[in-house]
Parts: structure tokens; C-alpha cells; sequence
């Protein structure tokens, strides 16, 4: 099995895995290119191309590693179940979306502390996507339990959040990635939340209770997040957040109808769920036939 779990990446993801290693392969080469490549907000107008391309550029070489075996792993599990275009739409909003939100964010840390190493440093990397990944492992299998970790799959976007703001407190160029980590987690779930198409039931997003955005908090702590995320909601989305139930016709007199996206989005968990059982029974079946077959060419030998 340890063998198989590095095969059957989609050739999608194969692809963009060679765009990261390539970019990260050209700022060592041409060190000035990351100039055009990466996010620096005192350069983004005119070089607003760098809203995109930040995303795709690793400046070092653990950066490029990490990332690209989260692509390849995590990939390996969304695609097959989003299908590649609405995969590689995902990337690119959430990757574009979060290059914007860390613009305005370094803009406004600039004008508040006058400092400008938030004007000049240059901000880059894969991490929002990979955060805006696991959000989506979150939304499609939360009860699956990693055997690893010990923990169930819908406390994986947290736990990374966690983790990354506890190392901000021991790294000094926390800026370069800590708000890109944030922005990925948070627009990740906005677009599974609210944005997502789903051709099957012609429907928008995941309303289900499971997903919402005080799910990522422990339970105690709900009462205090679902009035601030209903604040936030209603900055980023509008009336939409408010009126999403009766556009959509979630609800009739506060039941819930046959059909309705709650439905489909516990069919799409457990959907999820069945694929990575699928995938790991395949993987368990293919060890097999290669330790029978190694085990018979022993026995020819001897």
C-alpha cells in the first residue's frame, strides 16, 4: 500500500505541480524575476498580473516541496469528485481572491504603521489554496478519520490555522504567509458555502449546518462566532447570506424540502467518503497482487 499511495495523481494536478516547481526553478535562476512574479503591494498597480501569478511562485525550496505534494495528495482526492474544471476554477478564484484580500490587508497594515517593509516585501506561495483545499476535505468527508492524526478530516483546515498562527510567534516574516493562510481557509469556505455549482441539482453552495463557518470552532465557542461570521457574511456576500434559503427553496415554513442542497450535500460527504474508501480498498488490492507476485517469483527462483 505505501507504494501505491504515490501513484494515480490526475495529470491536472501533475501539471500544475510542474507550473510550481517551475516557477520556484525560475526566482532561483533569475532572482529579479520574482519581482514581476510575486506579490509586492507598492508594485501590484501596474504589475496587477501579480494578483495571479503570486500564487503559483514558491520563493524557497520547502515552500515548493510542501506545496506541491499537498497538490498532488489533496488533488488526488477533490478532483476526482468536483471533476477537473470545477477543480481548477477553485484554484483560480481562491488564489486570485486571496492575493487580493492580502493586498488590501499589507495596504492597510502600511497606512496604520507607516512601516514599509508591508509595502516591499514580496508575498508568494501556494498556501491559500492548500488551505482553501483542506476546507473542501472538510466539506466532503468531516467524519473520515485519519488513522495518522487521530482525528477526524473536518478539524484539518483548523488545526493548520492553529498551527500556523502559534509558528507566526517564533518567525519574524510572519506577514509573508500568515494572511494568505487565513485569507486561503476563509475564501475557501466562502466559495463552497455560497459560490460552488453543483450541475446535478442546478444549486449554489453547501447550507447545511455541518459547514457552517462556527464548524470550525469547537462547540463551545459557537454561540460567541455565528453572530461575528453572520457580520462578515453579510460585508462579503450581501443580502445572499440572508436570502439564500428562500432563493433557493431550502425551507417551507421552516421545513426542510425533499431534494433540497442540505440533502444533496450530506450525498455529496457521503459520496466523498465512498471515493476514498474505494481508492484505498484499490490500493490494498494492488499491494496484495504485488506481494503474491514477488512472493511467487521467490518460490521460482528457489
Amino acid at each position: 500500500m505505501s507504494m501505491n499511495m504515490y501513484t494515480g495523481f490526475t495529470r491536472l494536478c501533475k501539471g500544475l505541480a510542474v507550473v510550481l516547481v517551475g516557477g520556484h526553478i525560475v526566482v532561483q535562476i533569475l532572482p529579479s524575476a520574482l519581482s514581476y512574479l510575486a506579490l509586492i503591494p507598492a508594485k501590484t498597480i501596474p504589475f496587477a498580473w501579480n494578483l495571479i501569478t503570486a500564487g503559483y511562485t514558491e520563493q524557497t525550496v520547502y515552500g515548493a516541496i510542501i506545496s506541491t505534494i499537498g497538490l498532488l495528495f489533496l488533488g488526488k482526492l477533490l478532483e476526482p469528485i468536483w471533476g477537473s474544471r470545477e477543480f481548477l476554477k477553485f484554484i483560480f478564484i481562491v488564489n486570485f481572491l486571496t492575493s487580493v484580500f492580502v493586498f488590501i490587508t499589507a495596504i492597510s497594515l502600511y497606512y496604520v504603521t507607516r512601516l514599509e517593509i508591508y509595502l516591499y516585501m514580496p508575498i508568494s506561495g501556494f498556501q491559500g489554496v492548500l488551505s482553501g483545499f483542506l476546507v473542501g476535505v472538510k466539506q466532503i468527508m468531516p467524519d473520515q478519520e485519519l488513522s495518522i492524526l487521530k482525528l477526524k478530516a473536518k478539524w484539518l483546515p483548523s488545526l493548520a490555522l492553529l498551527f500556523s498562527i502559534a509558528i507566526s510567534f517564533f518567525t519574524a516574516d510572519s506577514v509573508s504567509y500568515l494572511p494568505t493562510i487565513v485569507f486561503g481557509t476563509y475564501l475557501g469556505w466562502i466559495y463552497l458555502r455560497y459560490w460552488q455549482k453543483k450541475p446535478e441539482t442546478k444549486l449554489k453552495g453547501d447550507p447545511s449546518d455541518e459547514f457552517s463557518f462556527s464548524s470550525f470552532f469547537p462547540e463551545f465557542l459557537r454561540p460567541v462566532i455565528d453572530p461575528i461570521a453572520t457580520i462578515f457574511e453579510r460585508m462579503l456576500c450581501g443580502r445572499r447570506s440572508e436570502t439564500s434559503n428562500e432563493e433557493r427553496g431550502y425551507t417551507l415554513g421552516g421545513s426542510t424540502l425533499p431534494g433540497s442542497d442540505p440533502i444533496e450535500a450530506s450525498r455529496r460527504r457521503e459520496r466523498g467518503a465512498r471515493a476514498l474508501e474505494e481508492r484505498l480498498a484499490a490500493e490494498l488490492l494492488a499491494a496484495g497482487k504485488k506481494g503474491e507476485e514477488s512472493e511467487r517469483d521467490v518460490n521460482d527462483n528457489v
